[in-house]
């Protein structure tokens, strides 16, 4: 179709209201967070998370190396997630590019760019673990929870996420909570386990982001 010089081709419609994969999510828009400008960026690292990130880079030959694990600090800083705010922090601290840093951050699946809840599920839906069940669990879960992929509960205690191979196959049908994984479950464990995690008020998705820090260093640095 030729368009008038000047205008602006309208964007095609989608067909349907959701996407074909929950997975792959195609077809959903989600609008881009805009970059802070830098003098509106507020620095938010604690100062032990100041210190750890000066112990950090020590490990590494320049501050680029460094942008993974200063990602993770900022996870945990920022309450389990990476807003705006917070990838331009860690551009400031490194000496790097807004863009540079966001693009890290949205390649891997660990660092969450939306607020979740205080117990992220992932459930792995795999070859092995798609033969042992995974989809009947989560379905089980979505009913349980009354959310869908991707969806936090209104009290902001549960995310559910359907992930891909979790490396686990022995275990199958496993999910993964904070840094453990769980397998083989089935829906009535499932029920025992978010009885049990409802009564757990602490954040483990704050809490597995510690923990990688803490991992990389030694016991004696970041205090």
């Amino acid at each position: 179709m030729k368009h008038m010089e000047g205008s602006v081709p309208s964007e095609p419609k989608m067909e349907g209201d959701a996407p074909s994969s929950p997975l792959l999510q195609l077809g959903q828009r989600f609008d881009r967070p805009k970059p802070p400008s830098p003098e509106s960026v507020e620095m938010k690292f604690s100062p032990k998370a100041v210190k750890e990130l000066e112990a950090l880079l020590t490990h590494y030959p320049d501050k680029k190396s460094a942008i993974l694990p200063a990602l993770w600090i900022a996870q945990r800083e920022y309450d389990g997630w990476l807003p705006p705010n917070a990838i331009a922090e860690v551009a400031l601290r490194l000496s790097r590019p807004y863009a540079e840093i966001e693009g890290v951050a949205t390649f891997y699946t660990m660092y969450e760019k939306h607020k979740v809840g205080k117990h992220l599920i992932e459930v792995c839906t795999c070859l092995t673990c798609h033969v042992k069940g995974a989809y009947r669990l989560l379905d089980h879960l979505r009913a349980k929870l009354g959310i869908d992929l991707g969806e936090t509960t209104p009290d902001g205690m549960f995310t559910l996420k359907e992930v891909e191979c979790l490396d686990a196959c022995d275990r199958a049908p496993v999910l993964q909570h904070g840094a453990d994984y769980i397998g083989p479950v089935d829906e009535k464990q499932m029920d025992e386990l978010l009885e049990k995690w409802r009564n757990d008020d602490k954040d483990h998705v704050i809490q597995l982001a510690n923990d990688v820090v803490r991992c990389q260093l030694r016991a004696d640095e970041g205090n």
